[in-house]
């Protein structure tokens, strides 16, 4: 048999992900490899037969004896080059299966099925695999961003809109909103309906009903729920909203995750130095440095995922009954899309963990334009004082001469007559001009 001799390509049967540092190593870099691919197509012929044996149709000893075979017994390599002369690598894995259980059994193997059928099944059995750590990952950042919230509710720094200082926000509102999209990613991913596929050549489940099945539908619900997927109302070759679903939710996923890695990455430039990484990487070239190297590798997964998306989109427009090239299209992105949401979900939560806040550094930075950052509550004040038209000359005036001499905006406003009796420190105190950034943050951490 073409499959007894293990991996020649690959001896440890995965891709190890040498130039994916983003996923290697982390749960999902197994649970998609050319091995567990393997091991979820025979898991897909497995519960084939046994639902014909369920039904009677076949004998137990059939789904028994092919239950005994397992990705490590087979060729992957060999199964991969064989599949260019079919297209996909069911074809010859059903002859490995059928040569494995021998001459009594063989009929038994991917009986009345098509090859998309189990290549549908096998991919959304490797989806709910690599998405149970995924979303155990995603749980473990929105903790962690929980308690960072909760700590910094009251932190204050400057607000940036276009790249420059704003109003004074929070940080713990700033960390709210990236737990919010953690949990939006966790909602959609755990909403997915993962369905088995079982339509035979055409989608009309004729050849099922030739091989004895009086009720075809029986056995697609026996199917599923041998492989705890959700049976399908119709089968669904070319009606890809399940593949479509899944797309939406990885990419919004990487997108949720690339938020929070893009604002660390902003917030821990050297001049900036608002946040650091607990365990920031190295350079080859420059010992001083501590890169955020998990942000990084989550903004990498964040660009790509679009990409991904998009070819798994463009494979809905599928012709006929059964597509050419536009199924065929789906299986490379979407392993990669669970592979950079899997590397990206374990390291956010890795980063949140350990991300160290420096509020000495957020509080410097209101300072920075001289106190204007808190010209807008300054103008809505000061204009019942002394009019709109007033109130914003004199501001203009005052914010020119800040920055002109080199003066905090509130020492320069001190020597306007018109503002004797206004409590300046109030108003220009960055704390006080947040708005209703701490009851924005408690509502936000009352989502679970």
């Amino acid at each position: 048999m073409s499959g007894a001799s293990g991996d020649r390509g690959d001896p440890d049967g995965i891709d190890a992900g040498l130039l994916a540092p983003g996923w290697a190593g982390s749960p999902a870099s197994a649970s998609t490899s050319d091995r567990a691919f393997l091991q979820a197509l025979i898991d897909a012929e497995t519960a084939l037969t046994r639902a014909w044996a369920g039904l009677s149709l076949a004998p137990a000893a059939a789904a028994s004896a092919l239950s005994a075979v397992t990705a490590t017994d087979l060729d992957t390599t060999s199964i991969a080059l064989r599949a260019r002369h079919g297209g996909n690598p069911v074809i010859p894995l059903v002859a490995d299966l059928t040569a494995a259980v021998g001459g009594e059994y063989g009929p038994y193997v991917h009986r009345g099925a098509t090859s998309q059928d189990i290549m549908d099944t096998a991919m959304m059995l490797v989806a709910r695999r690599t998405l149970r750590p995924v979303l155990e990952d995603l749980e473990r950042t929105a903790r962690a961003l929980r308690v960072l919230a909760a700590t910094h509710r009251d932190t204050v720094l400057p607000g940036r809109t276009l790249t420059q200082h704003a109003v004074p926000t929070t940080f713990g509102l700033k960390v709210a909103g990236w737990r919010a999209l953690v949990l939006d990613a966790r909602d959609r991913l755990a909403a997915l309906r993962l369905p088995a596929q079982l339509g035979g050549a055409a989608g009309t489940l004729a050849a099922f009903a030739s091989f004895g099945a009086d009720d075809p539908q029986a056995l697609v619900s026996s199917y599923a729920r041998e492989l705890g997927l959700v049976e399908p109302v119709l089968p669904w070759h070319t009606l890809r909203t399940p593949i479509g679903d899944l797309a939406g939710a990885l990419a919004l996923t990487a997108g949720a995750l690339g938020k929070t890695a893009a604002d660390v990455l902003t917030l821990s430039r050297t001049e900036i130095a608002e946040v650091a990484e607990g365990s920031g990487g190295g350079s080859s070239a420059m010992p001083h440095k501590a890169n955020p190297v998990a942000a990084t590798l989550i903004a990498a997964a964040a660009r790509r995922a679009p990409g991904l998306a998009a070819t798994l989109y463009a494979s809905m427009a599928a012709e006929d009954e059964r597509p050419a090239g536009a199924w065929h299209a789906e299986w490379e992105p979407l392993r990669e899309l669970l592979r950079l949401v899997g590397g990206a979900a374990r390291n956010a939560a890795e980063l949140t963990e350990g991300l160290r806040v420096n509020a000495d550094a957020m509080r410097e930075h209101l300072g920075l334009n001289h106190g204007l950052i808190v010209s807008e509550r300054l103008a809505v004040e000061l204009a019942p004082v002394l009019g709109r038209a007033r109130a914003r000359d004199l501001l203009a005036r005052a914010a020119e001469r800040a920055v002109t001499e080199g003066r905090p905006l509130v020492d320069v406003l001190d020597e306007e007559p018109a503002l004797k009796d206004v409590d300046l420190a109030d108003l220009t105190d960055p704390a006080r001009c947040t708005g209703s950034a701490g009851a924005l943050t408690d509502r936000a951490l009352e989502r679970r």
